[in-house]
């Protein structure tokens, strides 16, 4: 795709997705959050008219497109003031069977995912006792003949009740017999409308709207054939997804840093306080601006690292600086606004709460900022591993 082409094609799809938002507008969301429901109906209009799929090789039934414009679907939706969590996954979590699965899965999965015949939303790696610690993880799945049995837990998963199928990454060795920690964890492919009792669902009750869950393995059955590449090897191929992770999380932030900036800029420009407007009040003004900078500064890394990661370049950095730039910089916008909309940011028709707390998950997920700086220290700064 030539960077002419590349561009019509990102204007094309900043338009659509402005014109199908309005259609959501934020009493839509806001009544979801108060009922901590599901978008049901905006997730289902997405993926018909195509955007959830423009990862997907147009040969699987996707659009072909970059991530460059699956960033723009992301960031427009926050910036009208919704929450693509809810269907963020089914952009990325592909990766891994569009990446490391054989022909046979690939034609098996990704044109049902294209056409939303199927969801792929949920990504089975967190547990309690590990966190962030991935080698940790204990959920075990043990091959029998042309089969894995499944015991374990996985914790902070997205979104199972709406989806059909689960990327899980389970250890298929014992830690204690491999060479190194990262050897013996496999990914397997769960269809979970046939899991019946063997998988069971808790839903965590959250400070957002974002559906998410404990599930319990009982014995869950997968056939042998649903493991994505090869036995053993599937923690790098979970780490190969990350940067994919990180730029489209990171575009949302950036969603978030633009929709605080245009609702409060709006507000303090017509409210008046003391005979004129309070944006006039450097006090207010400084934070607002200050944060758009910064929002700015996080959109032309993002910009960096999603066009190294359509190039095929490494953008393991780029996309690790990029979220952490996005989420701070999200956080501070949101900050920004709630003390300029004052004890009108609290009141939950203006929507500025429901996006502060919102904008608040960025920081600690998917990965937390700390661990991009450990990353950024160790690996660009040559200092010693702090973690």
């Amino acid at each position: 795709m030539t960077t002419d082409t590349a561009s019509a094609a990102g204007e094309e799809i900043r338009t659509g997705i402005r014109d199908l938002c309005r259609r959501y507008p934020e009493t839509y969301w806001r009544e979801l959050d108060q009922r901590r429901a599901y978008p049901e109906a905006f997730v289902r209009e997405l993926t018909e008219a195509g955007y959830l799929s423009c990862l997907i090789p147009e040969a699987y039934g996707g659009a072909g497109l970059g991530i460059t414009q699956a960033c723009i679907v992301l960031e427009e939706i926050n910036r009208s003031g919704g929450n693509a969590a809810a269907c963020h996954a089914q952009m990325y979590t592909m990766g891994t069977v569009l990446r490391h699965g054989s022909e046979t899965q690939k034609l098996r999965w990704l044109p049902g995912i294209a056409s939303g015949e199927l969801r792929l939303q949920a990504f089975g790696v967190t547990e309690p006792n590990a966190g962030s610690d991935t080698t940790s993880i204990q959920t075990f799945a043990e091959r029998r003949d042309d089969h894995y049995v499944i015991h374990g837990q996985k914790t902070f998963i997205s979104r199972v009740q709406h989806s059909d199928l689960m990327i899980l990454l389970a250890r298929t060795s014992p830690a204690s017999e491999v060479a190194k920690r990262t050897d013996g964890l496999s990914v397997l492919l769960v269809d979970l409308r046939e899991a019946g009792d063997r998988v069971r669902v808790r839903p965590l009750a959250t400070m957002v709207n974002h559906e998410t869950n404990e599930v319990f393995f009982d014995g869950l059955e997968v056939p042998a054939e649903n493991r994505i590449g090869e036995e053993g090897k599937g923690f790098q191929y979970i780490l190969d997804g990350l940067n994919a992770e990180r730029i489209l999380i990171a575009s949302e932030s950036i969603g978030d840093g633009l929709y605080f900036s245009d609702r409060v800029s709006a507000y303090t420009t017509e409210r008046v306080v003391f005979g004129r407007p309070i944006g006039q009040n450097q006090g207010v003004q400084f934070p607002i601006a200050r944060a758009y900078i910064n929002t700015r500064a996080a959109a032309t890394m993002r910009d960096r690292a999603a066009s190294s990661f359509d190039l095929g370049l490494p953008c393991g950095a780029e996309a690790n600086m990029a979220k952490y730039l996005a989420s701070e910089a999200a956080w501070e916008a949101a900050n920004a606004a709630m003390d300029a909309f004052g004890g009108y940011g609290m009141a939950v028709e203006y929507d500025i709460e429901r996006k502060f707390r919102e904008a608040r998950l960025f920081l600690v997920a998917p990965v937390s900022n700390n661990l991009v700086l450990s990353y950024v220290g160790q690996h660009l700064l040559g200092m010693p591993r702090s973690f």
